[in-house]
């Protein structure tokens, strides 16, 4: 059988070459983390819109969402807005509108994985982690989840920056999502594991913007 030598701290390791090529493949390709990475990381804040925002009977999803998009421009994170059937359903909602900046991509398909703009733009950012909040749960947030964990992303939902109208559509969507592989998570979760350590400027910021959430 075919055998590769590895030198470990000046001892000697015969193995067989298919080992071999397992710790190679290991040593130059980590297995993947399930905490998200500043540089691998996309926010994407999905159609809270002016008509559809305002029937939502608990508002807990928007101060979170403020956060998560301060936070981001923060740690340099790229942040990606979308709007469905703006014509009829308003543009986004202050102060998230102020926030994103630039005008949300206009979308006529449900989830934003289906629409080639936001697609394209996604792709562009070069990142595999993409943290996903907006409205409603059930539907855009849901599609679009289910079509990013297909095409290969990895997905975090962080589930007090996402909403529905009524919580039973809510619950349900989250354990789709979390069945089909996303990540069930929380916005101050998303927060800590971005900044990764204490001793940095943006901590100091983003700790100030943390202290704004909601309690529970």
């Amino acid at each position: 059988m075919p055998a590769m030598k590895f030198i470990i701290h000046h001892s000697e390791f015969i193995i067989p070459a298919s080992e071999g090529a397992q710790l190679l493949s290991e040593r130059y390709n980590p297995p993947m983390t399930h905490l998200l990475e500043q540089q691998s990381a996309v926010l994407l804040v999905i159609d809270v819109q002016e008509r559809i925002n305002a029937v939502m009977t608990d508002q807990g999803h928007m101060p979170r969402i403020e956060v998560l998009i301060e936070a981001f421009r923060v740690l340099d994170v790229p942040v990606i807005g979308s709007e469905q059937y703006p014509k009829g359903l308003g543009g986004t909602v202050e102060p998230l509108a102020g926030l994103l900046g630039e005008t949300p991509a206009a979308k006529d398909t449900f989830s934003c994985a289906k629409d080639l703009g936001l697609r394209e733009q996604l792709a562009a950012t070069g990142r595999p982690q993409v943290i996903v909040t907006g409205i409603e749960t059930h539907v855009c947030v849901l599609q679009t989840a289910l079509d990013l964990v297909e095409a290969g992303y990895r997905v975090h939902v962080p589930h007090d920056a996402v909403n529905s109208r009524r919580a039973t559509d809510k619950h349900w969507a989250l354990e789709r999502m979390l069945a089909a592989g996303a990540q069930i998570t929380t916005t101050e979760s998303v927060l800590f594991e971005l900044l990764e350590r204490c001793d940095t400027d943006a901590f100091k910021t983003v700790a100030k913007f943390v202290k704004k959430l909601p309690v529970p």
